[in-house]
């Protein structure tokens, strides 16, 4: 009775990890058919286009970037960038912007 109560145990044991494993296979082949907004990486030196950014970080879609709204370099360097200092960095800034600075990354 013991052996049986053992085998049962591990059979079941085996059915969820089989289990766990299908659903991760799942997962992982959803995710990689799912279109994301993620802009490709540019090649170091080049600059990303605007409309690349706004697609990626514009939350509320206006067409400009305000400081909640961006990361990285752009958050870095947002008061340089703003000359108007209206708090957005609109297309026309971004094309006057000096490009970031070139060094390591962390």
């Amino acid at each position: 009775m013991k052996k049986i109560i053992v085998k049962i145990a591990v059979a079941g044991a085996l059915l969820l990890f089989m289990a766990a494993c299908s659903k991760k296979a799942t997962t992982a082949e959803s995710n990689n058919n799912r279109p994301h907004k993620e802009r490709a990486r540019q090649p170091r030196g080049e600059r990303p286009q605007f409309s690349d950014l706004l697609a990626e970080m514009d939350g509320n879609k206006d067409g400009k970037l305000s400081k909640a709204e961006v990361k990285g370099p752009l958050l870095n360097n947002f008061t340089e960038i703003d000359k108007d200092r209206d708090g957005f960095i609109s297309e026309t800034e971004f094309k006057n912007a000096p490009p970031p600075p070139q060094g390591r990354r962390n």
